[in-house]
């Protein structure tokens, strides 16, 4: 393992959605709440993570998602906000029948690797979102609540798939969409 807290297998959104997801950003922005956008080294980008590691080794971790079959792009409709523990709020999308098992092979192939899995994203315990501020506080919600239900529905498209180091935002791109 690195120094890095966290290494995530992400799934990651063509430019359209990208840019879609990056105006609902600005927006939050503008109306005072923290997003993805200054949070921490603000180099991140809008995406859904498939798997969260906490111990691994970044070569065999790579090999082995990059082994996976291509299972393509996928279509997601963003439709509701959620919130987790100690305020992060997403995006939640409807959820396709074939991401379920796309996610489980993901971490069932890393686990294989002696990676360490972290627990919200073991299988079975997945819950698919695309985050969007990681520290609302409650009296902010109504501000997220009403500037994210002006842009939902949101169609959106996966195209591409990389591991990023979460406290760097460095990202090794996959030639394979898991």
């Amino acid at each position: 393992m690195t120094g890095v807290v966290a290494l995530s297998i992400c799934l990651l959104f063509d430019n359209r959605s990208e840019q879609a997801l990056r105006k609902l950003w600005d927006r939050l922005e503008d109306r005072g709440i923290a997003t993805l956008r200054s949070h921490t080294h603000r180099r991140h980008r809008p995406h859904l993570s498939y798997v969260v590691l906490l111990q691994w080794e970044l070569a065999t971790v790579r090999e082995a998602v990059a082994a996976l079959p291509d299972g393509g792009p996928v279509d997601l409709s963003f439709d509701a906000l959620g919130t987790f523990r100690r305020g992060r709020t997403c995006l939640v999308p409807a959820v396709p029948g074939d991401l379920v098992p796309r996610q489980q092979a993901v971490a069932e192939k890393v686990r294989a690797t002696s990676a360490l899995v972290h627990e919200h994203y073991e299988v079975g315990r997945w819950l698919p979102h695309c985050s969007i501020a990681p520290r609302t506080r409650l009296e902010q919600l109504s501000i997220v609540a009403g500037t994210v239900y002006d842009i939902l529905p949101l169609a959106v498209r996966i195209t591409n798939a990389a591991l990023i180091d979460s406290s760097t935002g460095q990202i090794w791109p996959l030639p394979n969409v898991p």
